[in-house]
């Protein structure tokens, strides 16, 4: 990305676009005009957000926010050849406080509408998005933040109230295939004056290997065409087997700490809760193939035992805390064997989330009403004094009681009668809520 203009000019003009002498396919075939970017369609339509940023007489600041290679820096490049604007590109690796100052100095001085495009706005921190604010505030210049994190988490509130957000999603098949394409009949930037075709199996394995990622799609493509072009076989379509040679094991885009992550997590655990073992599957095999944490994941189903499996399948915990221990001292990649019995049990075990919705509405009465007097009968009396008190008096061990049923309300006094925990009538639970029914019926029979 070129460096912003720092002439001294009165009026300095716009912002050239230039390509470094070995630029990588990729850069070269970055689309020059809204006509050549690809996908998107639904923004594109009337009345849907970019028609209506690119047909209207204003600019307002915008977000730009989407998966890598989903073409937000190019867009906005596309929105600076306006001829009523000028772009200004900053990067948040490499700028701080002072390039985000002499930006704005710079656009005081142009007789153009400055749009301040910061590509990977989420790594300002705060007191740099701090700064820029007041900028956008006062007009000084239109702001266009690109980044692959949700702006709700990494771009401060008062920047973000002051954009319109616009969500990229990853490109499909056709719009991918479509980038092939044109890289491949471009004789200028792309990889027309080669000669290069493409087998059918090559094109599906190059579009599945990109994950939505245009950048990501041509490097590949640039890379098996280097090796497809010294192969002494250039007449042929380029195979699927010389993509994977040129490209190898590809790795699946998860970041951790990024959307992505929580996202895949999300599914896996709405997937167990809905009882889909292959789905949830699916999703369990898509965080170990990128590198997730596996601890991470059985904690998660740790806690996905108690809290939606519950008294439903009282095993289900202890089996989540074996599995947890397992991959704990086996580790990876065998740890994945565990995980993958335990995924399956809980998807298919039957499921209540009563225990934890009980603790919700005992935590909720707590709230309301405080820590209320204990019933003395309940109180410890280690002391001559507490026992002169009241302490412990009444108090009747269950295991001497018939059947170990003791009738006494051990509530404190305002809370009497409360009930928090209603049983599921599924799997383990049913049996526990029959018994529960029947010494409730009782308590409140003594108690009368």
């Amino acid at each position: 990305m070129p460096p912003p203009d720092d002439t001294l000019d009165l009026f300095p003009e716009k912002v050239e676009r230039r390509l470094e002498p070995h630029a990588p396919l990729a850069e070269r075939m970055r689309p020059r005009s809204l006509q050549q970017w690809v996908g998107h369609e639904e923004l594109l339509a009337p009345g849907k957000p970019l028609h209506t940023l690119l047909e209207g007489g204003t600019f307002s600041s915008i977000l730009l926010w989407g998966p890598p290679g989903s073409g937000k820096t190019t867009l906005a490049w596309i929105l600076g050849e306006r001829q009523d604007v000028r772009l200004v590109p900053l990067s948040a690796v490499s700028a701080g406080v002072p390039e985000i100052r002499k930006a704005v100095e710079t656009s005081r001085r142009t007789r153009l509408r400055t749009l301040l495009f910061i590509d990977e706005i989420h790594r300002l921190n705060k007191a740099q998005q701090d700064a820029l604010l007041p900028h956008v505030e006062a007009g000084a210049v239109t702001l266009i933040g690109a980044t692959t994190q949700n702006p709700s988490f990494s771009v401060i509130a008062p920047l973000l109230s002051r954009c319109r957000v616009i969500a990229l999603e990853a490109l499909g098949a056709e719009a991918l295939s479509g980038v092939l394409e044109r890289a491949l009949e471009d004789s200028v930037h792309g990889l027309g004056a080669t000669g290069l075709t493409l087998s059918e199996t090559a094109r599906d394995a190059l579009i599945l290997a990109s994950q939505g990622d245009a950048r990501r799609l041509l490097g590949m493509l640039e890379a098996s065409a280097t090796v497809h072009l010294s192969s002494g076989r250039r007449a042929e379509p380029l195979s699927n087997e010389t993509v994977q040679q040129a490209v190898g094991r590809i790795a699946l885009r998860h970041d951790r700490d990024g959307e992505e992550h929580f996202n895949v997590v999300s599914a896996l655990i709405k997937s167990l809760r809905a009882s889909d073992a292959d789905a949830a599957l699916h999703y369990l095999a898509r965080m170990l193939e990128a590198g997730e944490d596996a601890l991470y994941v059985s904690r998660r189903l740790v806690i996905f035992a108690s809290e939606d499996v519950g008294n439903a399948d009282p095993t289900a915990l202890g089996l989540a805390v074996s599995g947890h221990q397992a991959v704990e001292r086996i580790g990876m990649p065998e740890g994945r064997i565990p995980l993958a019995q335990l995924v399956t049990y809980l998807a298919c075990a039957p499921k209540s989330n009563a225990a934890y919705l009980a603790l919700d509405r005992a935590t909720a009465d707590l709230a309301g009403q405080g820590p209320l007097p204990v019933p003395l009968h309940l109180r410890n009396a280690p002391t001559r004094l507490m026992k002169e008190l009241g302490y412990g008096e009444d108090y009747v061990y269950p295991h001497d009681a018939e059947d170990t049923f003791v009738g006494a309300e051990n509530l404190p006094e305002a809370l009497s009668g409360a009930r928090y925990y209603e049983p599921s009538d599924r799997g383990a639970e049913a049996e526990i809520s029959r018994r529960l029914a029947a010494w409730r019926a009782r308590r409140q029979t003594d108690r009368s």
